[in-house]
């Protein structure tokens, strides 16, 4: 898989690049099929079928990290193309959550099989996103955070009353450095919906006020 990081790109190169993830994605669930029947064919003439929903169960594990991480890989060149990297790995990681939950649901699913199956695995997914659902909501916060720019690393702001230069803007948290040199992590969920203050002082180094 390709390495994403912060670097100028080109909407062609950018496009590309999405292509070549989509269609590794597309493959890895061709192989997923093709691999799943010919073992079913298999176990069917050897008479030991009952095992396969096991073998299932791993071969969706295996795929499907790899169909998860192509397909995060394409929303992130496809979002890369019009956007900046923080804002494309935001989304990456948002459908790579979202990935992940869905193969621990279709693992559980298939390694009991039957209406069972996709009782538990949808009953364990739902389960698992209800756990994630801060983390998740944090996410999506940060992405809108990102899209929406209301500030930019170096402002000196004032978010929930923590006065400080933005040191970095994440999916998850906004750093911001305040003039003591203490670093506070502010929530992006927490943003979302609260005054922001920006102020025209700027703080340099460690704390100190740049000369007026």
């Amino acid at each position: 898989m390709s390495v994403q990081k912060e670097e100028s790109i080109t909407p062609v190169e950018s496009a590309k690049r999405a292509g070549s993830s989509l269609t590794l994605m597309i493959v890895f669930i061709v192989l997923y099929i093709v691999i799943a029947a010919g073992l079913q064919y298999v176990m069917t003439m050897f008479k030991v079928i009952s095992y396969f929903k096991y073998v299932n169960a791993v071969l969706v594990l295996a795929f499907g990290w790899y169909i998860v991480n192509y397909f995060s890989n394409f929303i992130y060149w496809t979002v890369r193309g019009k956007y900046d990297h923080p804002t494309a790995i935001a989304f990456k990681n948002i459908m790579r959550i979202i990935g992940i939950i869905a193969i621990i649901a279709a693992v559980v699913g298939a390694a009991v099989g039957g209406v069972g199956g996709l009782t538990i695995g949808g009953f364990l997914g739902i389960v698992v996103g209800f756990a994630m659902q801060q983390v998740t909501g944090q996410a999506v916060a940060g992405i809108f955070i990102l899209a929406a720019r209301p500030f930019k690393v170096g402002d000196h702001v004032n978010i929930l009353g923590e006065d400080g230069i933005v040191e970095d803007i994440g999916a998850l948290f906004t750093q911001v450095r305040k003039q003591d040199g203490t670093l506070v992590l502010i929530p992006s969920s927490s943003i979302i919906g609260n005054k922001i203050y920006l102020l025209i002082k700027k703080l340099t180094g460690q704390g100190q006020q740049s000369s007026q």
